[in-house]
């Protein structure tokens, strides 16, 4: 059994590649590279820089291969950007996946699992959030994804694709030092350069309706959640009837401060943050509701913050000694 990774060589993708070679399914990668990086995918995993709006070279890459179905990772992942970047951002996650849901049609593979995003819910209006929570996108990056499943969901209907969608909040950490999240815009790995550069990170208001008054949101690490797309990937290969949505979540959430506490703690280095104002739209609490995946795809939250802090942190000091 072979299953094609869009987005393979990114910071979530690896980490997928790596949990389905711990599965002893056979992975094949496509990535553009335009935020992945080569050295992430391992010498014996067949690798094809590429596009996926490139149709004719996904179909070749699906038959050359022999794949069996395909988790799509690859797309625009910057929501804030995306405000500024609406045509990239269409143009990469809306397109590219009507582009390789085309090349897989043409070849014949009807299994897809993808990555989707909780932020095709927006702002709810309740603390957790379902799978039946409303679904309301606030940035061109969230309706992106909210109308690839959409089209994914069409071509179910239409030509019986076999696939679940997959949403999730802020993922953290590592599953080996040599895994790492190089964005420029999550929390930790923001959080961990200001500290090892000496400087103070910050906290965006501490007014919010929350225990420390301090936002809460759900974190979960990269290893849990590659191993649940592994998961959907064998249920879907078994012929298993899945969701068309899951969410990924841990059910609690932390809060920013929890997340700084455990910062200090795990690096060793002692600091307060810098406070600064609240920024506009940005809720009290939101967490994800992982019920339904417990149930059907292996989902549980298997690291603490700290082990969540301490992989991340492990793996920029890898980063850093192996670039001296």
């Amino acid at each position: 059994m072979t299953w094609l990774v869009t987005g393979g060589a990114g910071y979530i993708g690896s980490h997928v590649v790596s949990a389905l070679r711990g599965a002893r399914i056979q992975p094949v990668v496509i990535d553009s590279l335009s935020s992945g990086h080569r050295e992430f995918v391992p010498a014996d995993v067949p690798f094809i820089h590429g596009s996926i709006l490139d149709a004719d070279l996904v179909a070749h890459t699906l038959r050359h291969h022999a794949v069996t179905g395909v988790i799509h990772l690859a797309g625009f992942k910057y929501a804030g950007v995306s405000v500024q970047e609406p045509l990239l951002t269409y143009e990469q996650n809306v397109t590219g996946t009507a582009q390789l849901l085309k090349a897989m049609e043409l070849t014949g593979v009807d299994k897809l699992v993808f990555s989707s995003s909780a932020a095709t819910y927006g702002t709810p209006t309740g603390d957790v959030v379902t799978e039946d929570t409303p679904t309301n996108p606030e940035s061109p990056y969230g309706e992106s994804k909210l109308i690839g499943e959409w089209l994914i969901r069409d071509q179910g209907r239409a030509r019986g694709l076999n696939h679940t969608s997959l949403r999730y909040f802020n993922v953290v950490g590592s599953g080996s030092p040599e895994l790492y999240d190089t964005s420029p815009h999550n929390l930790f790995p923001i959080v961990l350069r200001a500290l090892t550069a000496g400087q103070t990170p910050r906290i965006n208001g501490i007014d919010y309706n929350t225990p420390d008054g301090t936002c809460v949101r759900d974190y979960v690490h990269v290893a849990d959640l590659a191993t649940s797309h592994v998961a959907a990937a064998q249920a879907l290969a078994a012929g298993k009837s899945l969701e068309r949505v899951y969410n990924l979540g841990s059910g609690d959430g932390l809060s920013v401060r929890q997340i700084m506490t455990a910062m200090a703690h795990v690096t060793g280095i002692d600091f307060e943050p810098e406070i600064g104002p609240r920024r506009a739209g940005d809720p009290d609490r939101i967490v994800a509701d992982g019920t339904l995946a417990a149930r059907d795809l292996d989902w549980k939250m298997r690291h603490s913050v700290e082990q969540m802090v301490a992989s991340a942190y492990d793996a920029q000091r890898h980063a850093i000694t192996a670039a001296s």
